[in-house]
């Protein structure tokens, strides 16, 4: 993709934290590379990435595949 499909800015590479969301489960990704739009900010995400985050997803709590947890404080308002 060469601009962002909201304001037609120019998109950069980086890596993002990203928190997904799986029913009441969360799961942090780190160093996740997307594409930011450079004059509005909006991330997309490619297929393959999608394709990743769904496998590891399901490794996590389908197949019961050994990871990392961090305890995170919930606050509710």
């Amino acid at each position: 993709m060469k601009q962002c499909y909201i304001c037609k800015g120019k998109l950069a590479k980086e890596k993002i934290r990203h928190f997904h969301q799986w029913g009441e489960n969360v799961v942090l990704f780190e160093n996740l590379e997307v594409e930011r739009c450079t004059q509005c900010g909006e991330v997309f995400l490619e297929p393959k990435t999608l394709e990743l985050i769904d496998a590891k997803t399901k490794d996590i709590f389908i197949r019961k595949v050994p990871h990392a947890n961090l305890n995170i404080p919930v606050v509710v308002i």
